[in-house]
């Protein structure tokens, strides 16, 4: 039987074939821990992370009501740098929960995808 975190590794693989950001049109890829959220929109073609967000430092609320203000967070940050379309990679995670928050939210504050 396969364990969570392979088949986590596996996924990723899987959608990092497919999914790729440039300079128009970056990454913007999530990472979640048990007690964070964390996401960052990525340049893959010079490698470099154009703006990023986390909960570090946010308060208050369910996990899922903070990664919705991570989003509202990135999508801010990201428009700020005239960054209005992203190409959104969940990182192997499921979208639903806290994933589907944050994006619903970034979504939301404008941010197209």
């Amino acid at each position: 039987m396969i364990s969570k975190i392979a088949r986590r590794n596996k996924i990723k693989t899987r959608i990092r074939g497919k999914v790729s950001g440039t300079a128009e049109r970056p990454r913007m890829s999530v990472f979640r821990s048990n007690k964070g959220i964390y996401v960052q929109v990525i340049d893959d073609l010079a490698g470099r992370t154009l703006c990023a967000a986390s909960s570090k430092g946010l308060e208050g609320g369910t996990k899922t009501e903070v990664s919705a203000k991570v989003g509202e967070e990135i999508a801010k940050k990201a428009l700020e740098k005239g960054i209005t379309e992203v190409v959104f990679d969940r990182n192997g995670y499921l979208f639903h929960g806290r994933v589907k928050s944050l994006a619903d939210a970034a979504r939301k504050a404008g941010l197209k995808f």
